[in-house]
C-alpha cells in the first residue's frame, strides 16, 4: 500500500469511512534540525573542553604563583636576617679579642665593654633599629610602666627611671622600655 492512497474501513453500521490520512514524512526537516543540534552540541562540548583546559591552566598558574611567593618570602627573610647579623658581627669579633687578653685591669675591661656596646649599637643603627626615648613623658605605646611613684618635684606622667631600654624599627616597637612613672 502506498501512503497517499485512501483506505476505507468498514464501521459497525456498514458504512465505509475513509482512513485517516498519513501526513507526509518530514525527514528532511528533522534531519536539518538534528544536524543543527548536533553542531550546537559539538560546539558546546568544544567550548566546555576549552574552558576546562583554561581553568586547569589558571589553577596551575595560581599554584606556581603561590609556591614562588612562599619561596621569595623565605629568601627575603634569610637575606634580611643575614644583613642584620652581618652588622652585628664586629661586636662579636671585639668580644673574641677581649677574651684573649690576659691580666687586664678593671678600667680596661670597662673600656672594652663600652666599645663593644658602641659597636653593637652602631650595627643595630645600620639595620634601622632606634633606641626608644626614655626621658620625658610616659607613652604607653612605647613604654611599659613597672612602677608608679608620687613625687611632687617631678612633672605629671613623667618617666623617672628606666629598668630596661626599648627599641623600635621604622616606628614598630621591637621591645617596650620598662620604666618607673611619676605621679
Amino acid at each position: 500500500m502506498k501512503e497517499n492512497e485512501k483506505i476505507e474501513k468498514e464501521t459497525e453500521t456498514g458504512e465505509k469511512k475513509p482512513a485517516p490520512k498519513k501526513e507526509p514524512s518530514k525527514k528532511p526537516a528533522k534531519s536539518k534540525e538534528s544536524e543543527k543540534l548536533k553542531a550546537e552540541l559539538e560546539a558546546a562540548q568544544k567550548e566546555l573542553t576549552e574552558l576546562k583546559d583554561q581553568h586547569l591552566r589558571t589553577l596551575a598558574e595560581y599554584d606556581n604563583f603561590r609556591k614562588r611567593t612562599v619561596k621569595e618570602k623565605e629568601e627575603l627573610s634569610a637575606f634580611c636576617v643575614a644583613g642584620a647579623i652581618e652588622k652585628l658581627l664586629p661586636a662579636l669579633d671585639a668580644l673574641d679579642a677581649a677574651e684573649k687578653i690576659e691580666n687586664a685591669d678593671v678600667e680596661s675591661l670597662k673600656k672594652g665593654i663600652e666599645l663593644v656596646k658602641k659597636t653593637l649599637l652602631d650595627g643595630l643603627g645600620k639595620s634601622g633599629v632606634e633606641l626608644i626615648p626614655d626621658e620625658g613623658e610616659f607613652d604607653p605605646n612605647l613604654h611599659n610602666a613597672l612602677m608608679h611613684i608620687e613625687d611632687e618635684n617631678l612633672p605629671e606622667n613623667s618617666i623617672c627611671e628606666v629598668f630596661q631600654k626599648g627599641y623600635q624599627v621604622g616606628g614598630k616597637v621591637i621591645r617596650h622600655s620598662l620604666v618607673k612613672v611619676a605621679n
